[in-house]
């Protein structure tokens, strides 16, 4: 069973129409031992990285999660859901993220922000997430992004400068873009994580 963590951010139903094409029986829940014991958890996000960490705290969620990689269970983070993942961002002052990666979360020097819309990814050396895909464009909407290589497989693409794209780091694994809204590339990349836990 995949659980969609519901801690107030996020597109859960359009992330869980995508996440049922895999085959899996999914559920959105922000009960605490359900998602700690799910097979698969999956992190959404939408909106500013300090309002997410709140949501997240009210219901452990950042505990949560850190627990689940202690306990070596899968756990996929989407946009701000990845970007929470790591130790710090900066948008709107200096918030503390759960600190899964040590890394800052910051605004992309581009000329046109938010980056909206569909991009292409270089493709981490042994990716798993994006086999058969690893020419597909991705669907992306922020405008802070971490700005270096982080973890054992990390995914890059370009908007105004380099960025992480989606890392994958044994157990657990990220995107910036939006798998859900990213057509029959974003499925096959669900499918291809589904599969693997």
């Amino acid at each position: 069973m995949i659980a969609i963590l519901d801690y107030g951010s996020g597109n859960l139903r359009s992330a869980q129409r995508a996440f049922e094409t895999s085959g899996q029986e999914v559920l959105i829940t922000s009960d605490y031992e359900v998602a700690l014991n799910s097979d698969g958890l999956v992190v959404p996000g939408v909106g500013a990285f300090a309002a997410c960490m709140q949501g997240l705290s009210a219901i452990r969620g950042d505990q949560l999660v850190r627990e689940r990689v202690t306990l070596k269970r899968p756990t996929l983070g989407i946009c701000v859901g990845m970007q929470i993942l790591f130790s710090r961002g900066v948008e709107y002052g200096s918030h503390v993220g759960v600190g899964v990666w040590d890394a800052t979360v910051e605004k992309l020097e581009a000329p046109i922000l938010p980056h909206m819309g569909w991009n292409t990814v270089a493709a981490g050396t042994g990716s798993s997430l994006f086999k058969g895909v690893e020419k597909e464009s991705f669907y992306f909407v922020h405008s802070y992004a971490v700005k270096e290589k982080v973890g054992a497989i990390p995914t890059m693409a370009h908007h105004g400068e380099d960025f992480l794209a989606a890392v994958e780091d044994g157990i657990i694994a990220a995107t910036q873009f939006h798998p859900e809204k990213s057509g029959d590339a974003g499925l096959h990349l669900i499918k291809n994580w589904t599969d693997s836990i």
